[in-house]
């Protein structure tokens, strides 16, 4: 499977990491640490030596309870890191839901517009449908990060997911997207109580029948500090542990804070895969001698 994105045509047989790259005061668990442009770049220049695979850009936090920020405010933190990433040489994704953010992103050469509103907002969907080949990671998300904690999901929440995904792919397929362009991210946190985002972990694969990329983010999130009793800052572990569950489960993309543990333990898992896999093949051969 491959993911195709305004100048990479990323090749999603070895999964992804996508480095996370806040330019923002406040977020959650690194708000402040990469505010200013200079100390983002070096972010990035940092995470591409960790090893990641993509870079996600974004100026605007959508911890619960977050407030708005203006469109101003955004553009002035996003467009110079994203004007100095482009020339990075890997694909670089803009975290945002505001249609002009978006677009001045894109004509800067962004390849990846990661929305957590799946593009809802009015107009959002026709920026990136008028792109010729960015790609487009469409979030499911209950309510909205200022109300999504204090009243989440109802039930079963993977049918809900799904059936969301499903239709705002088909609507933005609609408007001439083509399907290789569109990744899927079940939103894990925004909107869902603990039981639930391990269920959509638990029950993952059922997600791939759409025939999409699937990106996952559980990087440091509340869940992992519930069932673990670590506050953010010590969630290293537990992020990691569910990276690689998630990638076990048919991820293609995982977005994470800490590159550098994730690329290794992947490294781990591949390298236990093939010895499987060689294995396997030893053992048919023997049958056949």
């Amino acid at each position: 499977m491959f993911w195709h994105t305004a100048r990479f045509r990323i090749d999603l047989s070895r999964p992804q990491v996508m480095g996370i790259v806040n330019v923002t005061p406040d977020s959650f668990s690194d708000g402040g640490q990469h505010a200013t442009t200079a100390a983002a770049l070096a972010h990035c220049e940092q995470l591409l030596k960790e090893g990641a695979d993509i870079l996600d850009i974004g100026g605007e936090s959508s911890r619960p309870g977050s407030a708005p920020l203006p469109l101003e405010d955004e553009l002035a933190r996003v467009l110079p890191v994203v004007r100095a990433a482009v020339r990075l040489g890997v694909p670089v994704s803009v975290d945002t839901y505001k249609p002009q953010v978006m677009q001045a992103a894109l004509d800067l050469g962004a390849d990846i517009v990661n929305d957590i509103w799946a593009l809802r907002q009015p107009g959002a969907a026709q920026v990136v449908a008028a792109h010729p080949a960015c790609g487009v990671c469409l979030m499911h998300m209950h309510r909205d990060p200022q109300t999504m904690q204090l009243a989440p999901m109802q039930g079963d929440a993977l049918p809900q997911v799904l059936r969301f995904l499903q239709l705002q792919a088909q609507a933005l397929q609609a408007l001439g997207v083509e399907k290789a362009r569109i990744a899927l991210d079940p939103g894990v946190g925004f909107g869902k109580t603990v039981e639930q985002n391990f269920a959509l972990l638990a029950r993952q694969r059922e997600l791939l029948a759409m025939g999409h990329p699937l990106l996952v983010g559980w990087s440091r999130k509340s869940a992992l500090g519930a069932v673990t009793g670590l506050p953010v800052e010590e969630r290293l572990a537990p992020s990691v542990a569910a990276a690689l569950l998630a990638v076990e489960r048919g991820a293609h993309i995982v977005r994470v804070h800490d590159v550098r543990a994730t690329v290794a333990a992947l490294a781990v898992w591949r390298a236990a895969c093939q010895a499987e896999r060689d294995s396997q093949e030893t053992t048919t051969k023997e049958a056949q001698a």
